[in-house]
C-alpha cells in the first residue's frame, strides 16, 4: 500500500468502505450533488437488531490499497456506487458495459454495487433491475436515499454471511493463510502442516473475524476475537499481524470509550440500541484488566445469552492508558517492515487523535514526531503538501500551534517548489495565511496595540515577507501593499535601519501602481483584511484642540448664559453628580469654535525613521458636524524629536464636533488614524461645541503700531497695540477704521475702555468718543468699512510735587500792597523743616524731562448674523500706549490778597458741591468722601481758570490743569469766611470808599457785628484788631504803640454761632496823633485739633482818619 489516508481515525475500523464514482462524462457539479446526498446516509440501524452499520464513502480510492483488505477489512472496498448521464437508449449498452468494467476494478472484494442513471426514460428505464436505478433528472430523484439504505442492507447481509462463515469452527477444515501483498512470495515452500504455521493461520483468521465483528456492530465479540488473535500471533512472532490485532483491539476500545468519535467530524457516531451509557462514568477508569472470555462461550451468533454483556465489554476493553500503550506496541511492530510504512503512519495518526481527546499533548507529539520520520516511497508534490498539511492540523489539534504553523508553512513552500511546472501561488498564499495564528500573528493591527509584543519578531517578519511575495505572484498588488504596510506598521521596532529603507522603497514601488487605501480587502475564501493605518509614521504623542485667537473667541451674553445654569443639587456632596461632572469634563472642552471660522488642532509628532519622512495630505477626522478639513504637508527630519504640527479645518454647521483622529498619506498609503487606537496618547479632550456664525471685525488706526505689548492682569489678550507721544495736557484724535472681513453682517457694537493701573494720577476723561455716528452706518455688510473717532487727552499732574507748596505762607501779610481778601494760614513750623524732607530714593518727579506712561485697552464688543440671534458675541481689544512728555510745570502756588474788584471769589461755591445718589454708600469712610469732594472742587476751579499752553514751533497746544495743585490747604484758603461782619466806628457803618473821621485824644467806640451765613454752626473764634499805617510805597508800619492805644483788650473771644444768629464784639480806640490809620481785623478758628487753623480777614481794611479837635 503506497497511498496513506491521513484522515483515518480509530472508529473507521467499524465502517464499510463504499466507493462512489462517475461513469462516462458527468459534470462535476451534478456528481457532487449526488455524492453529498449519498454521504448523508452514513449510518443505518438494522431492522430486527440492536446493531448499527457505519459506511465510509470515498469518491477516489487507489486499487492497490484494496489489496490490503484482508489485513484490515475496513480498507476493503465492499460497495460500488456509480453515477452516469444517459440521454438515449442507444447509449445505454455502452454505459452498462462501462459500469461492469468499473466493477471489475474492485471485483474481488465487492459485496454489491449500484448504478444510478440520470436522464434516461422509456422502455429501458421501465425494466426492473436490482442493481440499476433510473431517474429522469438530478432534481427528480427523491428515492435516492432509500435506494442507498437498501444497498447498505444488502452489504450487511453479505458481511454477516462472511462473518458467520469465518467464525464457525469447522474442525478438520484447513484454515487458509491470510497474507498481505508483499508476503506472498515469502511463504512459498513453507511447511503448511507445522504447528507454527497452523497457529499463524488461526491467529490471522481470528484477527480477521474480529474485524468483521467490529464492522457488523458486534463490539464485544470483536474484543474477544482480538484478544485471542493477540495471544496466538504473539506466540508465533507474527509481528505484522500482531500489530494489526493490537490496533484492532485499540480501535474497538476507542469506540467503546469515545462514542462521539476521535476524528472531530460534525456528526458524532452513536451506537444504536446498545447499553453503552450504563457505566459511562467508569469507562475511563485506569487499570482495566484483560480478563479473557472462554472461547467456548462463543457461538455463531456471538456470546451466549447467559454470559454478561458487561463482562464481554468492560473486562476485555482496554483502559484509556492501555490503549496508548498498545498503539505504541503496534507501531513498533509495523516499523519492522519497510512495506508497512503507510500502515505505521496511519496508526500514528489514529493514536494522536485519541491522545488529543485525552489531552495528553506531549505523548501525542512523540507519535507525530515518529510519523514525520516514517520513510514512504517517493511522494509526489501533491502528496507532500497533503502530508505536511495533515501534520500541521494534528499539531494544531494537540495545541502545538507554532509546530503546526511550521508544517503549514512547509506545505505552503511545497506548493511553489521549483519542480512544479505551474506553481500554486494561491494555494501557497492560503496556507501561509493559516500559519499566522501559530506565530502569534494577526492581520488586524489593533491587536498589536495591546501590551507587549508576542511571538518571534524575526519569524513573523519572514512570514510577512513571504505573504507579500506570494500576493505579488498572484497578481494582486493591493494585497501586497496591505501586507507590506502591515509589516512596516507592526514590526517597525524590530527593523534595522537598512531594513526600514528597503521596506519603504518596496512599498513606494508597489503604491506607485496601486495606492494603499483604507478599504477592507475580502479574499475569495471570505477572509477580510482590515485596513492598516500608519499610526507610527509619524508617531503622535499629544493631541490638543486649540482655542480660537482671543479676538475671535465667541462669548455668551450673561443674561442668556444664566438661563443655562443647571439646578444645583440640595446635597452637599453626591458621588453620582461628581462622577458625571468628571466624565463631562473629560469629554468636552471649555471653549467653543465658530461655524465658518478656521479651527486648529495641534499634534506633537516625531519621526522614528532614519531618513526624512514626507507626510502628505495630513488632515483631521471628525464627526458630529460637517467639517471641511484643510490638508497639510510636512517633512520631518530623520529621528526628529517632538515636532508640533497644526492641522486646520472649517466647521460648516453647528453642534458638537468630535475630533476622532487624523488622516495621512505616507509612502503612497492613505491612512485614517483614530485617537482610540493610538497607544499612550495624551489629549485634553476631543469634543468641542461649534457656535453659529459670527462676523469678523478687523481694526486699523491712524496711529503707528507699538512695540510695547500690553499684558493686562485680567488675562485678556490684546490683538493690536498702538502708541502715541503727547505733551501733558494735549488732546489728539485717534481714528479707528472698522472693517467687516467676515461673511456675516456686523449688527451690534459696544465700545468700552479700561485704563491700566499706574502710579500717575489722571485727571479728566483719558479716552472719550461718540458712537452714534458710527452706529448710524450699521448693519455693516461684509467687506464694508466704518470709522470711529476717539479723543485721547493726557492730563496729568502739572506740579513739581514736593516743592510746590513750600512757600505757601511766604510774605503772608506783605505779599501785596492790596488789602487781603483770601484766606491766610499761619505756618507754625519753620519752612526749612519742610524743605529739608527728602523725597523717595531715586525719585525724579521733579525732573521736568521725566517721561510718564499711560496704558489703556479699548474693547470692541460686536456681534451679528446667526450668532447674534443665539446670544453670542466677540470681543476685540486694542492696546493704547501713550508716552506723556512734560509741557508746563506749576512751581509755586500762593494765595494772593485781592480786593473785591480784583477777583470775584464768590464764583467758587464750595458749599453747593452736588452729591451723587450712591456717593455716601460708595466710599468706605469719610476720608474718601472728602477726597472726592476735593477733586470736584479742583475740577470746578480748573474749569473757571481754563489755563492753556502752546508750543508754536511744534504747532502743539493743550491745557494746563491745576487740579493736581489744589490740595486741601489751598482749597481752604480759597473759601469765603463762614461769617458776615459789619464794622461800626462811633456807631456809624464803615464805608469802603470813605474814611471814618474821629478826633484825636477822645476814645472812639469800635463795634464788630458777626452774622453766621453758613448752613452749619461755626466757632469758637478769636477776633484780633491790629492798627497800621500804609505809606503808599509798599511799606506798612505796624509799630504804633506810641500812636494808637486800645481801651481794653485788642483780642475778643466768640463762642459758637448758630446758623443765622449774630454776635457782637465791642471795644474802643484812642488816637494820640493825627493821621490816616487802617484797622486790620482778623478772626480765626480757636481749635486745638488743627495744626494750622484757618484765618479770615476783613476786606478791605477799615480806614480811620484822626483829626485835631476844633476849638
Amino acid at each position: 500500500m503506497s497511498v496513506p489516508d491521513y484522515m483515518q481515525c480509530a472508529e473507521d475500523h467499524q465502517t464499510l468502505l463504499v466507493v462512489v464514482q462517475p461513469v462516462g462524462i458527468v459534470s462535476e457539479e451534478n456528481f457532487f450533488r449526488v455524492y453529498r446526498r449519498i454521504c448523508a446516509v452514513s449510518q443505518l440501524s438494522l431492522r430486527d437488531s440492536q446493531r448499527a452499520l457505519f459506511i465510509r464513502y470515498r469518491h477516489h480510492y487507489p486499487p492497490e490499497n484494496n489489496e490490503w483488505g484482508d489485513f484490515q477489512t475496513h480498507r476493503k472496498v465492499v460497495g460500488l456506487v456509480t453515477v452516469t448521464d444517459c440521454c438515449s437508449a442507444k447509449d445505454w449498452p455502452q454505459t452498462f458495459e462501462k459500469f461492469h468494467a468499473q466493477k471489475e476494478m474492485y471485483g474481488s472484494t465487492l459485496y454489491d454495487s449500484r448504478l444510478f442513471v440520470f436522464g434516461l426514460q422509456g422502455e429501458v428505464a421501465e425494466q426492473p433491475r436490482p442493481d440499476v436505478a433510473f431517474y429522469p433528472s438530478y432534481d427528480d430523484c427523491d428515492s435516492l436515499e432509500k435506494r442507498i439504505e437498501d444497498f447498505i442492507e444488502s452489504l450487511f447481509i453479505v458481511l454477516e454471511s462472511k462473518r458467520l462463515d469465518r467464525a464457525t469452527d469447522k474442525s478438520g477444515d484447513k484454515i487458509p493463510l491470510l497474507c498481505v501483498p508483499f508476503e506472498k512470495k515469502d511463504f512459498v515452500g513453507l511447511d503448511t502442516d507445522s504447528r507454527h504455521y497452523k497457529k499463524r493461520c488461526q491467529g490471522r483468521m481470528r484477527k480477521h473475524v474480529g474485524d468483521l465483528c467490529l464492522q457488523a456492530g458486534m463490539l464485544q465479540d470483536s474484543l474477544v476475537h482480538y484478544h485471542m488473535a493477540v495471544e496466538l500471533l504473539r506466540s508465533v512472532n507474527d509481528f505484522l499481524w500482531l500489530g494489526a490485532a493490537l490496533e484492532g483491539l485499540c480501535s474497538a476500545s476507542v469506540i467503546y470509550h469515545y462514542p462521539g468519535g476521535t476524528g472531530g467530524k460534525a456528526g458524532a457516531r452513536r451506537l444504536q440500541g446498545s447499553s453503552l451509557p450504563v457505566e459511562a462514568a467508569n469507562r475511563h477508569r485506569p487499570g482495566a484488566q484483560e480478563v479473557l472470555i472462554d472461547p467456548g462461550a462463543l457461538t455463531t451468533n456471538g456470546i451466549n445469552p447467559d454470559t454478561s454483556a458487561e463482562i464481554g465489554r468492560a473486562k476485555n476493553c482496554l483502559s484509556p492508558e492501555d490503549i496508548i500503550d498498545k498503539y505504541k506496541e503496534a507501531i513498533s511492530y509495523y516499523s519492522k517492515y519497510k512495506n508497512a510504512g503507510v500502515i505505521e503512519l496511519e496508526a500514528c495518526v489514529k493514536a494522536v487523535r485519541v491522545l488529543a481527546i485525552q489531552k495528553r499533548s506531549m505523548e501525542a507529539s512523540e507519535f507525530l514526531q515518529n510519523a514525520v520520520y516514517i520513510n514512504l516511497r517517493q511522494l509526489s508534490e501533491e502528496e507532500k503538501i497533503q502530508r505536511y498539511s495533515i501534520l500541521s492540523e494534528l499539531y494544531e489539534l494537540i495545541g502545538f500551534h507554532r509546530k503546526s504553523a511550521f508544517f503549514k508553512r512547509v506545505a505552503a513552500m511545497q506548493c511553489v517548489a521549483p519542480s512544479i511546472a505551474e506553481p500554486g501561488w494561491r494555494a501557497c498564499y492560503k496556507l501561509l495565511l493559516e500559519t499566522l495564528p501559530g506565530y502569534s500573528l494577526s492581520l488586524d493591527p489593533k491587536d498589536f496595540n495591546k501590551g507587549t509584543h508576542r511571538g518571534w519578531a524575526a519569524v513573523q517578519m519572514r512570514l510577512l515577507h513571504e505573504l507579500v511575495y506570494a500576493s505579488r505572484r498572484m497578481g494582486n498588488p493591493a494585497l501586497s501593499v496591505r501586507h507590506l504596510s502591515f509589516l512596516l506598521q507592526t514590526m517597525l521596532d524590530f527593523l534595522s535601519d537598512q531594513e526600514k529603507k528597503d521596506v519603504t522603497q518596496s512599498l513606494e514601488n508597489y503604491t506607485s501602481k496601486c495606492p494603499g487605501t483604507m478599504e477592507l480587502i475580502t479574499l475569495p475564501d471570505g477572509l477580510v483584511l482590515p485596513p492598516v493605518p500608519f499610526t507610527k509614521l509619524p508617531i503622535v504623542k499629544c493631541v490638543k484642540l486649540l482655542s480660537l485667537p482671543a479676538s475671535l473667541r465667541p462669548q455668551k451674553m450673561k443674561s442668556l448664559l444664566d438661563q443655562s445654569v443647571p439646578v444645583k443639587s440640595p446635597f452637599i456632596y453626591s458621588p453620582i453628580i461628581a462622577h458625571s461632572r468628571g466624565e463631562e469634563k473629560t469629554k468636552k472642552i471649555d471653549f467653543q469654535w465658530v461655524q465658518g471660522d478656521v479651527c486648529e488642532v495641534q499634534l506633537m509628532v516625531y519621526n522614528p525613521m532614519p531618513f526624512e519622512l514626507r507626510v502628505e495630505n495630513m488632515g483631521l477626522l471628525t464627526s458630529g458636524v460637517e467639517f471641511e478639513a484643510l490638508p497639510a504637508a510636512l517633512s520631518l527630519p530623520a529621528e526628529s524629536g517632538l515636532y508640533p504640527v497644526t492641522l486646520v479645518g472649517v466647521p460648516q454647521t453647528t453642534g458638537t464636533i468630535t475630533v476622532n483622529g487624523y488622516r495621512t498619506t505616507v509612502f503612497g498609503v492613505f491612512s485614517d488614524c483614530l485617537l482610540e487606537n493610538l497607544p499612550g496618547i495624551k489629549t485634553s479632550g476631543s469634543s468641542v461645541e461649534v457656535t453659529p456664525a459670527l462676523p469678523r471685525l478687523q481694526i486699523s488706526t491712524s496711529l503707528p503700531r507699538s512695540a510695547h505689548s500690553l499684558q493686562p492682569s485680567s488675562g485678556d489678550e490684546v490683538s493690536t497695540n498702538v502708541s502715541v507721544q503727547l505733551y501733558n495736557g494735549e488732546t489728539q484724535q485717534l481714528i479707528v477704521t472698522l472693517e467687516n472681513i467676515g461673511m456675516e453682517p456686523l449688527e451690534t457694537l459696544e465700545v468700552t475702555s479700561r485704563v491700566l493701573p499706574t502710579k500717575e494720577k489722571v485727571f479728566g476723561d483719558f479716552l472719550s468718543w461718540k458712537l452714534e455716528e458710527t452706529l448710524a452706518q450699521f448693519p455693516l455688510q461684509p467687506g464694508k468699512v466704518a470709522t470711529l473717532a476717539i479723543s485721547i487727552k493726557a492730563k496729568l499732574d502739572f506740579s513739581c510735587q514736593e516743592n510746590l507748596l513750600q512757600d505757601l505762607s511766604d510774605d503772608g501779610i506783605s505779599v501785596s500792597g492790596l488789602p487781603l481778601s483770601s484766606p491766610f494760614r499761619q505756618v507754625v513750623r519753620p519752612r526749612m523743616d519742610n524743605r529739608s524732607a527728602p523725597g523717595p530714593e531715586g525719585s525724579k518727579a521733579g525732573d521736568p524731562s521725566h517721561l510718564k506712561t499711560l496704558e489703556a485697552i479699548l474693547n470692541f464688543k460686536y456681534s451679528g448674523g446667526p450668532g447674534n440671534t443665539e446670544g453670542y458675541y466677540r470681543n476685540l481689544s486694542l492696546g493704547l500706549h501713550v508716552e506723556v512728555e512734560p509741557s508746563v510745570f506749576f512751581t509755586r502756588v500762593s494765595t494772593l490778597p485781592a480786593t473785591r474788584m480784583a477777583i470775584q471769589v464768590d464764583k467758587f461755591n464750595f458749599e453747593n458741591i452736588p452729591e451723587s445718589p450712591g456717593e455716601k454708600g460708595h466710599f468706605a469712610n469719610p476720608r474718601q468722601l472728602e477726597e472726592e469732594r476735593q477733586e470736584a472742587r479742583g475740577l470746578e476751579i480748573n474749569s473757571k481758570l481754563d489755563i492753556r499752553w502752546r508750543i508754536p514751533s511744534l504747532k502743539r497746544s493743550g491745557e494746563a490743569s491745576v487740579e493736581g495743585l489744589l490740595n486741601q490747604l489751598v482749597l481752604e484758603h480759597l473759601q469765603l469766611a463762614p461769617l458776615q461782619w459789619d464794622v461800626l466806628v462811633d456807631g456809624q457803618l464803615c464805608d469802603c470808599e470813605t474814611a471814618a473821621a474821629c478826633p484825636v485824644g477822645d476814645p472812639v467806640r469800635l463795634e464788630v457785628r458777626l452774622t453766621n451765613r453758613s448752613p452749619r454752626s461755626v466757632g469758637p473764634f478769636a477776633l484780633t484788631v491790629v492798627p497800621y499805617q500804609d505809606h503808599q510805597n509798599g511799606v506798612r508800619n505796624y509799630d504804633l504803640q506810641d500812636t494808637v492805644s486800645f481801651v481794653g483788650s485788642s483780642t475778643f473771644h466768640l463762642g459758637t454761632v448758630r446758623p443765622s444768629e449774630q454776635s457782637a464784639c465791642l471795644g474802643a480806640l484812642l488816637f494820640l496823633y493825627t493821621g490816616d490809620f487802617f484797622l486790620h481785623i482778623r478772626f480765626q478758628e480757636d481749635s486745638r485739633s488743627k495744626e494750622l487753623p484757618p484765618s479770615w480777614f476783613c476786606l478791605p481794611s477799615v480806614h480811620v482818619r484822626a483829626l485835631e479837635v476844633q476849638a
